[in-house]
């Protein structure tokens, strides 16, 4: 059995039991609590398969620090505490029964449980193309540690602001300092960044940069996206003063302030 079948498999079952568990607890963000696992499983069995070959046991290690990081993040927030996703219990409310029912198996459970293997599958090339761990392999390992980085650090400067915004001690009711200051989403930026490193580890190993996997990373930038449209729209209609915020501050890349002001003026 290759191990492509291995990870459909895998995914097949995580994706049954995101699917039963919804309906038995009426709570739709399964696929959310092991966003961060389901990957980290999938690249190892790449690099058992690859016999430990060095550059997919590189990915393998780099994905298990993102997803032992991320998995810290959302439990301390409470993800595994049987807390629903908001967004999903607005989404409830402006749907009938059977199109929320719909919207769970296809988009919820099926559809991203299928990119967080589509995300992984530069494992599966790297796999496929073992070869000497160069220089650009170190370049890759070093960026996605830097974007690692940025990504801990904007998470941590969300939960000291709603820490200081619980206590009463600050005088926005959004963060809007630190990575935020170049902004709205720096969390989002450096999370898709990683994963095109990922995807990048697979191009090297392919000896070309253009590569079939490449679906798996555009397709979790366009759901960043679509979610942070819908995130903001649900913002905005409880702080209205965030429309000042979105036109002063990037979406997503983390830009200057001043180029930010000129672009938006």
């Amino acid at each position: 059995m290759s191990s492509l079948a291995v990870v459909a498999i895998i995914a097949g079952v995580i994706s049954l039991g995101c699917w039963v568990a919804s309906l038995i607890t009426g709570d739709t963000s399964w696929v959310d609590r092991i966003w961060s696992i389901a990957p980290v499983i999938y690249l190892w069995v790449f690099a058992a398969y690859s016999h430990f070959d060095a550059r997919v046991t590189v990915m393998a290690v780099l994905v298990t620090v993102w997803g032992i990081r991320l998995t810290f993040n959302f439990a301390r927030r409470g993800g595994y505490t049987g807390t629903e996703d908001y967004r999903w219990a607005v989404l409830r409310s402006r749907m009938s029964k059977w199109q929320f029912w719909l919207f769970n198996l296809f988009f919820i459970v099926i559809y991203q449980n299928l990119l967080l293997v589509l995300i992984t599958l530069p494992g599966y090339t790297a796999q496929r193309d073992p070869g000497g761990f160069g220089v650009l392999d170190v370049v890759l390992a070093v960026a996605f540690l830097a974007f690692l980085a940025g990504e801990a650090t904007a998470d941590q400067q969300q939960w000291e602001f709603h820490a200081r915004k619980t206590a009463g001690q600050t005088s926005t009711r959004f963060c809007t300092t630190g990575l935020f200051h170049y902004s709205r989403h720096p969390n989002y930026f450096f999370e898709q960044a990683q994963w095109w490193v990922i995807y990048l580890f697979g191009a090297v190993a392919a000896g070309a940069i253009l590569q079939p996997t490449i679906v798996g990373a555009v397709l979790l930038t366009l759901l960043f996206v679509g979610s942070t449209k819908f995130t903001e729209s649900l913002t905005l209609s409880k702080y209205p003063e965030y429309a000042d915020y979105q036109h002063t501050t990037s979406a997503q890349i983390p830009l200057p302030a001043k180029r930010r002001r000129t672009a938006a003026a």
